[in-house]
């Protein structure tokens, strides 16, 4: 309809307008070229907050790896790549690493980018608690960074480091910010919101505005020195539910949505105006237990149950989860069964256990009967030491449909070994706030990797435990372990892979056995787009039964290209039933035959 529109309009102001006198030359005007535009779904987890040293979900990593530069990029087989450096070389006991930093980039506001940026970037988050918060452990063995020349960067390490070239790149890396911006807001980074638009920064796009709960738009860096993005701006959406993403996706309002659920999926692949592309998962979806939450210097924090300290309860609990009917009912089969703490993304780091748990409620009844868990009248066990009943909270998350399917499921099979759970259905923000405080008891998680696993290794780690005041540390289930912790510094010191997998494998087997992580499986990624409006957002090849490599929005969004001539001609505020409004977005939904206007939006799945 949008095309004969134009059509339409054409042909009337061709006859509105008077020929001309004959031997004249008609008048001719060309038409501005209008912006290209690519709309896509925002990543369920939202935007936690946009100040870099603070964030961990998805929706802010992405927008971290699109307006702020790294030292190195990924390519898409996982590789270290060349961004702000275009080369690095470790000394030959290894303990330093020189950088070479490109000469002549700018930030966003004209500032020369130097080593000295981000020199500065990567001291602070060494030196300062709440600058530490998101990345610390990345640089936990960085004993001194230095800019020797605007452009030579020198990070010297405490003992030898293999992950130096992963530590900062886009997206699940430290991002490299301008010292000029933000060395007056160290003292209070706490504070920072980073809400002032267009924000500086140097990457494929430009942070012009943001709305929470709602949109994202971005302009393009023609100059960036990787390639410009093919599209003149990004539009990135908030929904309330994955079902209104697909239901804009089917409508045209939007060009994109990763992470649809298999159903969804399924439906689209019928479709054909959808491009529907499976991915090999890089995350996990799971179960985590609050049991013992405290700070770095062992103070006990929080108000989860004292039981669930006990590796019996926390055994009985796994032995009575059915997994493999998750991975059947929740996820329709597409994926895989979840042991290890890495995903199968990377299988140079995948690991499985050489006995898994297997589902046996009846051994999980004898576990907890030999430990002393007695049944009551109503049929729920209480605890021995603290007299209590095994009654726990249950916290999912309110805009999550997995969440709410996989909590039904583990409420009964609780219940038939003598646990009560009740459900608490929390936003993203208060299931996360509750984490952080220890005021929990079972909680559903699920956190994505890149290729190097040391960031998601380390908030197992104890550094990564709240100070006393509340400060520092991304601590993911209060899981602090000695022997885990002495592994974690083992690996970073391995260059051989083969060995530093050992090494990691171990790390593993520890949380396995520990049952305070318990991962139920690995989702491969879904991802949709409307084959009329844009093209190359899926980098790599697939297997033999059709799953594409994993898939990050950094090269995604960089590589998007418009499909046809219609998308070229779409314009910021026209067609699509997206409209710009006084500085904000309103999005017409149709569902039900009722216009719903989408103003407000959740997100789906942590991290």
């Amino acid at each position: 309809m949008r095309r004969i529109g134009v059509v339409l309009c054409a042909l009337t102001l061709a006859f509105a307008v008077p020929a001309a006198p004959a031997g004249a030359a008609a008048p001719t005007k060309q038409p501005a070229k209008q912006p290209t535009v690519l709309r896509a779904a925002m990543d369920g987890s939202g935007v936690d907050t946009l100040n870099p040293f603070l964030a961990f979900f998805n929706g802010a990593l992405e927008t971290f790896g699109m307006v702020y530069p790294s030292l190195n990029s990924l390519d898409p087989s996982g590789a270290p790549g060349p961004y702000l450096a275009t080369k690095w070389e470790p000394s030959a006991d290894r303990l330093t690493w020189t950088f070479t930093i490109r000469e002549g980039l700018k930030w966003s506001d004209g500032k020369p980018i130097t080593a000295e940026d981000a020199a500065w970037t990567l001291n602070l988050i060494m030196t300062d608690a709440v600058a530490g918060t998101a990345n610390g452990s990345l640089v936990s063995n960085f004993e001194k960074v230095t800019a020797e020349g605007p452009a030579t960067l020198v990070i010297r390490t405490k003992a030898p480091q293999a992950s130096v070239p992963y530590v900062s790149h886009p997206m699940s890396g430290i991002p490299i910010v301008p010292k000029h911006v933000w060395e007056p807001l160290a003292k209070n980074l706490k504070d920072v919101k980073n809400d002032v638009f267009p924000l500086v920064g140097y990457g494929p796009w430009t942070l012009t505005e943001y709305k929470q709960e709602q949109y994202a738009k971005f302009t393009a860096n023609k100059e960036f020195v990787l390639g410009p993005p093919k599209f003149d701006n990004l539009v990135l959406q908030s929904f309330k539910s994955g079902d209104a993403a697909v239901a804009a996706l089917r409508s045209g309002q939007i060009d994109y949505k990763a992470g649809v659920n298999p159903t969804q999926f399924k439906a689209l692949q019928a479709d054909p105006g959808i491009a529907a592309v499976r991915t090999v998962g890089n995350g996990w979806m799971g179960l985590e237990i609050n049991h013992n939450a405290r700070t770095r210097s062992g103070k006990k924090i929080g108000t989860g149950h004292p039981a669930l300290g006990d590796p019996a309860l926390r055994k009985a609990i796994a032995l009575a989860t059915d997994k493999q009917t998750l991975v059947t009912k929740v996820i329709d089969g597409v994926g895989r069964l979840g042991h290890g703490y890495l995903p199968p993304a990377w299988p140079q780091w995948f690991w499985t256990p050489a006995q898994p748990t297997p589902y046996d409620p009846a051994q999980a009844n004898r576990v907890l009967d030999e430990a002393g868990y007695t049944k009551g009248a109503d049929g729920v066990r209480t605890d021995p030491k603290s007299g209590r009943p095994l009654a726990f909270r249950f916290g999912i998350h309110s805009d999550d449909a997995a969440d709410a399917a996989i909590s039904g499921y583990v409420v009964g099979w609780m219940k038939e070994i003598g646990i009560k759970l009740t459900i608490q259905s929390l936003s993203m923000s208060a299931l996360n706030s509750d984490l952080a405080k220890g005021d929990w008891d079972l909680l559903m998680d699920a956190w994505t990797t890149g290729p190097d696993p040391t960031y998601l290794l380390g908030i197992q780690s104890c550094g990564t435990l709240p100070k006393d005041d509340g400060t520092g540390g991304n601590t993911d289930s209060f899981f602090c372990d000695a022997a885990f912790d002495e592994l974690f510094k083992k690996q970073l010191t391995t260059f051989d892979q083969a060995e530093r997998a050992k090494v990691i494998a171990q790390m593993q087997e520890i949380l396995y056995a520990a049952n305070v992580n318990q991962i139920y499986y690995y989702a491969d990624g879904l991802d949709v787009a409307r084959k009329e409006t844009v093209t190359g957002l899926t980098l790599g090849k697939p297997d033999a039964d059709g799953v594409y490599p994993s898939q990050t929005a950094f090269w995604s969004y960089l590589n998007a290209a418009p499909a046809t001539a219609t998308t070229a001609a779409r314009a910021e505020g026209s067609g699509n039933g997206m409209t710009w409004v006084a500085g904000g977005i309103a999005l017409a939904v149709v569902l039900g035959g009722v216009l719903v206007w989408r103003r407000r939006a959740g997100g789906a799945d942590r991290e």
